[in-house]
């Protein structure tokens, strides 16, 4: 009886290695091409929320004849703001973004935030119902300021969750000024500091205010269209802001400027220059030896706390939450003069590859570089007793990023951006 031999094919050791070898190479080859395709449809998605927010600007002031104050809600003279139930008041804390909640299909909280709310459900007559409007922007009891709107956050964004509240990717553009640009049109300082409310000093701010706050918005100011005089296709409305993620990221969190208030309007990179201040090993980020507080309000060439950086609060209107200026460009360190309400240098940010999104008063939404055309950082800012290019009218000193953000600077916009 013979026996037949069959043989097999098969992949020798040496065939195998190669198609291993080849398919590692195709994949390393893919993925960064995968990942640049993720990136860009969330850039994308980023872009139609920016595009929302801008019609629903439009639409509120097809409604009201005005934009959405920046800096609006309740005061109550005696005190700066609460978050106590019965007696709740925001102080005219509120973001622009609050009032444009019923025309991005949010009427669910709108209508929370526009009538007292009681959080447990007990008789209105307990006294732990917060007063319409909501009580303080930072109040972490209240429901309406913890719930993280998809409209208001970028895909790009990975930050989420404690110690934020709600958080946002959106800020108002106040312009190119430093001076008074936290206070704006309305002073809600009483008590203690009634004497701002006297003649002098109500006169003395609408001065202020008219000379160094010059943006698409002014806080605690109702404006119109019609103000923006350089045109809505070339003012910018908004920008792009990236949440902080605790890493101590230049864009993200803000150091209190070492050298007071007016040195930071005369010289705008003055925290940049400041030891210890950024990493130079690493320069999108503060050096390690920049103490940060726990609590409490920053020293000078100090860190804020925890709770209070950039993105961390929808519904604030102050300066680190809600705002930026087109003084510094895109993706450059956070200084203010002060705590997180004060004035300062408020660059957007993002998470994006090179630069960041922003909002045109058109409702165009487009893509700014890092790299922008903006004159010299160390140019002083313009103010009610500033001289030269500080002076009130004065072109923007910051070139073309700082000529978008005013927005009755009558300079001429000719590049494209």
């Amino acid at each position: 009886m013979s026996t037949k031999r069959f043989s097999r094919p098969a992949f020798t050791l040496v065939e195998l290695l190669v198609v291993i070898a080849i398919i590692g190479v195709l994949v390393g080859l893919l993925l960064p091409a995968v990942q640049a395709a993720r990136e860009a449809a969330r850039r994308m998605s980023c872009s139609n929320n920016f595009k929302q927010i801008g019609l629903a600007i439009h639409n509120y002031h097809s409604a009201y004849k005005q934009l959405p104050v920046h800096g609006a809600g309740t005061r109550v003279v005696g005190n700066q703001g609460n978050g106590t139930p019965a007696t709740s008041n925001n102080g005219l804390r509120l973001s622009f973004l609050v009032g444009i909640t019923p025309f991005i299909e949010q009427q669910a909280i709108w209508e929370q935030i526009s009538n007292p709310l009681d959080l447990d459900g007990d008789p209105l007559t307990t006294g732990d119902v917060y007063n319409a409007m909501g009580p303080t922007p930072w109040t972490a009891q209240y429901t309406p300021w913890l719930t993280d709107l998809p409209t208001f956050r970028c895909p790009s964004d990975p930050g989420v969750g404690l110690p934020s509240l709600g958080r946002t990717n959106y800020a108002a553009c106040i312009g190119d000024g430093i001076w008074y640009n936290s206070i704006g049109g309305y002073q809600w300082r009483s008590g203690a500091w009634a004497d701002w409310n006297n003649a002098t000093h109500e006169e003395e701010r609408a001065l202020h205010t008219r000379a160094a706050c010059r943006g698409f918005f002014v806080t605690r100011q109702a404006m119109k269209f019609r103000d923006i005089l350089d045109g809505l296709s070339n003012t910018i409305a908004a920008g792009e802001i990236a949440t902080d993620l605790g890493d101590r990221s230049i864009k993200t969190q803000h150091m209190n400027n070492p050298g007071g208030g007016s040195v930071l309007r005369d010289n705008p990179t003055h925290c940049r220059t400041a030891s210890p201040g950024i990493d130079p090993a690493r320069p999108q980020f503060w050096d390690g030896g920049v103490v940060e507080v726990a609590s409490g309000q920053p020293g000078a060439g100090q860190l804020a706390k925890t709770v209070d950086r950039r993105g961390y609060r929808w519904a604030d209107a102050r300066p680190l939450f809600g705002c930026v200026t087109t003084i510094l460009p895109p993706n450059t360190e956070l200084c203010l003069t002060s705590n997180d309400g004060s004035d300062g240098t408020l660059a957007p940010s993002s998470q994006h590859q090179g630069g960041c999104h922003v909002l045109m008063g058109d409702g165009a939404v487009k893509f700014v570089t890092d790299s922008i055309e903006a004159g010299s950082s160390t140019n002083g800012t313009v103010h009610l007793n500033g001289g030269g290019g500080q002076a009130p009218g004065a072109m923007s000193p910051y070139g073309l990023w700082g000529a978008l953000g005013t927005r009755a600077a009558k300079e001429t916009i000719e590049e494209d951006f």
